[in-house]
């Protein structure tokens, strides 16, 4: 009796066992075809994967520097008396920047004064000499006359007569001094006034002055430094005007030309703007095996010396395989297209190139001839139906 029980009771859970086994086979067998019947016909417009001329640019990378930069240094030793910039100002050309110690050079200055004052005060006792000279010379000329005529009737004698004589070359020759003295004032009066010029001048050096409008990008002074001739104190660079010095590889020496025009893009400011190659340096660097290109490019807004930039110099054209930028779907790092198989829109992953007027390079994963969703339409699916519109 307890046998049988056990039997029937083994029997009825094996049958259940299977019974259950078949359901969930059934309902696991029958998911997929409902899900795939369940997606719905997706209406989109293709594009084809095409094979065009493709604009090839070659890139060099640089720094953007002032066009114009200038190292201020003092041209007299002495103190720095007072600083009156920093680093970031922009300054006007002709101001202030450094002053130093000038009282040696105000003293030289004084005394370079006082040399022209006494040239000057000599003039009058000159004047009064020649003046003198003169009367001297017209009596002795007045005189000779009147010997002349009785030494002619024999009135007097020739000892008279030479003494006249005497005294008309001696009037002459005084007379001819104090010229040649009033010239001689007048020469150490004129130097006297370029020592005065002279003194200004080095008086002058106390002030260093900015050169040009600009931006003060490096200090290297403060107030109590003692300044030597030719140290840098200050470094002003010419506002609004710049210029990307990019290196350039070897090979392409021969096809980058002065006056070229360049795409030139400045990572940090997010913008590109247009340029042109002004100066070439033929001179290619042993180790990076480049030449240096100079590009002048527009001055704006946070554009600034030591900025990294990219210069696009046009190359030959090439082949590329393209479609339409707004075929790509973008997930993070990942890029993938719609391509319509069989009816069907399968997810193709994408590497993508450059990016040109609308469209974008394909490296891989699409090929020429193939149909691309674009746009690409809400609820798209791996799988999903594709009517394609015209």
């Amino acid at each position: 009796m307890s046998s049988s029980r056990h039997t029937t009771m083994k029997s009825t859970g094996l049958l259940l066992l299977f019974l259950s086994a078949g359901w969930i086979t059934s309902c696991g067998g029958d998911h997929p075809a409902r899900e795939t019947a369940e997606l719905p016909t997706i209406r989109a417009q293709t594009a084809p994967v095409e094979q065009v001329e493709w604009a090839s640019v070659y890139e060099a990378v640089g720094t953007v520097r002032a066009r114009t930069s200038a190292a201020l240094s003092a041209k007299v030793m002495g103190y720095v008396k007072e600083v009156r910039v920093n680093s970031g100002d922009r300054v006007k050309e002709g101001q202030v920047l450094v002053t130093l110690d000038s009282r040696d050079l105000d003293a030289g200055h004084r005394q370079a004064q006082a040399g022209l004052a006494a040239a000057k005060s000599a003039v009058a006792e000159v004047d009064s000499a020649i003046v003198a000279a003169e009367a001297q010379l017209e009596l002795a000329e007045a005189t000779f006359k009147r010997m002349e005529d009785l030494h002619g009737k024999k009135s007097i004698t020739e000892q008279e007569f030479d003494e006249a004589s005497a005294k008309l070359r001696m009037a002459r020759a005084n007379h001819k001094m104090a010229q040649a003295k009033k010239a001689q004032v007048a020469e150490q009066i004129n130097l006297a006034r370029e020592a005065v010029a002279a003194a200004s001048i080095t008086q002058s050096y106390a002030e260093i002055q900015a050169p040009f409008d600009g931006v003060i990008t490096s200090k290297m002074v403060d107030p109590g430094d003692l300044s030597a001739p030719g140290a840098p104190l200050l470094t002003v660079e010419r506002a609004g005007a710049y210029r990307l010095e990019a290196q350039v590889e070897e090979s392409r020496l021969a096809s980058v030309r002065r006056g070229q025009e360049v795409e030139v893009e400045l990572d940090a400011l997010g913008r590109t703007v247009d340029g042109r190659v002004t100066e070439i340096v033929p001179a290619v660097d042993a180790a990076s095996r480049a030449f240096i290109a100079k590009i002048n490019i527009p001055g704006g807004p946070n554009v600034n010396s030591g900025l990294f930039g990219r210069a696009r110099f046009p190359a030959d054209p090439r082949m590329a395989t393209v479609i339409p930028a707004a075929a790509v779907v973008s997930r993070g790092q990942v890029r993938s297209v719609y391509v319509v198989e069989q009816g069907q829109a399968r997810s193709r992953l994408v590497t993508l190139g450059e990016e040109r007027d609308g469209l974008v390079e394909v490296l891989s994963g699409a090929a020429a001839g193939e149909q691309v969703v674009v746009p690409v339409p809400a609820g798209i699916t791996d799988g999903s139906p594709v009517e394609v519109r015209p």
